[in-house]
C-alpha cells in the first residue's frame, strides 16, 4: 500500500514539474520582444534550409547557394557560386547573422564552409560591380564577427579587383562591362551604390586609400545625375566614356525609364545612408532624406511597396518585399543620424515595415524554408515574380538585428 502511494506521489509531482517547466517556457517566450521572436523564426528557417540542403548521405554541396523559391514551389532553387551569380554572398551572410544572434557554433561552421566557396573571387578579375554583394555580405560579416585575418585578406583583394572598374573620366564605376554596347556608353546602375561599402571599408582598413576616393566620386556623381528633380532614381545612368557627360537615364528592371522602380529607390536609400556614415559629408545626409521621403510618401497602407510605384495595374501589381527589407534596414540606421522628430519618424516607418513583413501575409511560415514571400526580382524579364528571394531574407534579418540592438540600447539607457 505504501509503495503504491509513493508511486502515485512521484507521478503527481512529475506532472507538476512538467507543468511548471511549460509555464516557465511560456513566460520566457512571452518575455521576448517581437524582434527576438522574429529572429527566432529566422533561426528556425535557417535550420530548415540547412537540413534541406543535405543529400541522402547528410552531405552539403557548399558551392550551391539558395537563390529563390517560386510561389508554386516549396523548396529552394540553388545556383552555383560564381562571379556571374550576384546573389551567392547572401546565404553565407544570413548564416553569419544567425550565428551573431544565436552564438551557435554549429551555425558558425556552416557559415565558414559556405563563405569559403567564394574565396576564388580574390584572384578572379572583376566581372561586374556585384563584388560587394558577393564578398562584403559573406566575408565582411565573417571578419566583423571573428576578426580572422584570412577573411580580411580576401576582402582587400576583392576591393582591388572592384577598383579596376572605375573610370576616372566619368567618375563612376562601370556596372556591367558586358552591356556597354547595349546601352551605348559607360553604364552605372543604382544597385552599385551598395557595393561602395566594400571600397570605403578597404580604404580604412589597410587597403588602397584611393578606393575610398573612387567610392566618394561615384556617390557624388550619382547624386548629381542619377535622380530626377523629384528625387526618384533612374535604374541606369549612361555616360560618354571619353567625356564623362551624361547621355541618358533609363531602366532595366523597372516599369519605364521615368518610373520609380521600388528596389532601385531602396538601393539609393540604403546606399546614401551608408555613404553618409563613411564620409560624414552633410550633403549626403540631406540628400538621402529627400530620396527616402519620396519613397515613404508613396507607400501603400501596409508599407510594402508595389514592385514599381508607377506600375499600371496597381493595386493588383505584385509587391516587392525585398525592397521593404532593404529600406527598413536603411531607415533604422538613418534614424540614428537625424534629429527629432525625423529620427522617430524613420524608426517608426521601419518598425511598421518589419511588422508587415513579420505578419502571416508575408511570412513563409511552414510552407517554405525561406523567411518571406512576395518579392519581385525582374518583372520586365518575367523572372522571380512573387517569389521568396534570398536577398529579401538577408536584409530582413539585418534589419531585425539592427532593431534589436537599438532596443537593447534603449533598455540600458532606461535602466541607468
Amino acid at each position: 500500500m505504501k509503495t503504491g502511494k509513493k508511486t502515485k506521489n512521484v507521478f503527481v509531482w512529475g506532472w507538476i514539474a512538467a507543468i511548471v517547466l511549460l509555464l516557465c517556457a511560456f513566460h520566457i517566450s512571452k518575455g521576448k520582444t517581437d524582434t527576438e521572436k522574429a529572429l527566432d523564426y529566422c533561426d528556425r528557417q535557417v535550420r530548415r534550409t540547412l537540413q534541406e540542403l543535405r543529400d541522402a548521405n547528410g552531405n552539403i554541396d557548399y558551392t550551391m547557394m539558395p537563390r529563390n523559391i517560386m510561389d508554386s514551389l516549396t523548396t529552394w532553387h540553388c545556383r552555383k557560386a560564381s562571379k556571374e551569380e550576384w546573389c551567392s554572398g547572401f546565404w553565407p551572410g544570413i548564416l553569419w547573422y544567425d550565428y551573431e544572434y544565436t552564438g551557435d557554433e554549429a551555425i558558425r561552421k556552416e557559415a565558414e564552409k559556405f563563405t569559403a566557396s567564394l574565396e576564388f573571387l580574390a584572384c578572379t578579375p572583376a566581372y561586374d560591380h556585384d563584388l560587394g554583394f558577393l564578398v562584403f555580405c559573406s566575408y565582411g560579416n565573417a571578419y566583423r564577427l571573428t576578426g580572422d585575418k584570412r577573411y580580411k585578406r580576401v576582402i582587400l583583394d576583392v576591393a582591388d579587383s572592384l577598383g579596376t572598374l572605375f573610370n576616372s573620366r566619368v567618375g563612376t564605376f562601370l556596372s556591367w562591362p558586358r552591356n556597354v554596347s547595349h546601352y551605348g556608353g559607360h553604364n552605372t546602375i543604382m544597385d552599385n551604390m551598395i557595393n561602395l561599402e566594400l571600397l570605403f571599408w578597404a580604404a580604412k582598413n589597410d587597403g588602397n586609400p584611393y578606393l575610398g576616393d573612387m567610392a566618394f566620386s561615384h556617390a557624388e556623381k550619382t547624386m548629381k545625375h542619377h535622380f530626377r528633380p523629384d528625387y526618384t532614381s533612374y535604374h541606369v545612368a549612361v555616360y560618354d566614356m571619353l567625356t564623362g557627360n551624361l547621355i541618358k537615364g533609363v531602366t532595366h528592371q523597372g516599369y519605364a525609364d521615368n518610373s520609380m522602380w521600388a528596389r532601385g529607390q531602396a538601393w539609393a536609400i540604403y546606399g546614401y545612408t551608408m555613404v553618409y556614415r563613411e564620409t560624414k559629408d552633410p550633403r549626403f545626409l540631406e540628400f538621402v532624406q529627400r530620396v527616402a521621403d519620396v519613397y515613404l510618401n508613396a507607400l501603400p497602407e501596409d508599407h510594402i511597396p508595389y514592385w514599381d510605384f508607377n506600375a499600371p495595374d496597381i493595386p493588383n501589381a505584385p509587391r516587392d518585399a525585398s525592397a521593404a527589407c532593404v529600406v527598413a534596414s536603411a531607415l533604422l540606421e538613418l534614424s540614428t543620424y537625424v534629429s527629432f522628430p525625423k529620427n522617430e519618424y524613420y524608426k517608426e516607418c521601419a518598425v511598421k515595415m518589419l511588422a508587415s513583413l513579420s505578419s502571416p501575409a508575408y511570412r513563409c511560415g511552414k510552407s517554405k524554408p525561406a523567411f518571406l514571400l512576395h518579392s519581385t526580382g525582374h518583372w520586365p524579364a518575367g523572372s522571380e515574380i512573387d517569389a521568396s528571394i534570398i536577398y529579401a531574407d538577408y536584409y530582413y534579418m539585418e534589419a531585425l538585428l539592427r532593431l534589436r540592438k537599438m532596443e537593447q540600447k534603449e533598455k540600458e539607457e532606461r535602466n541607468n
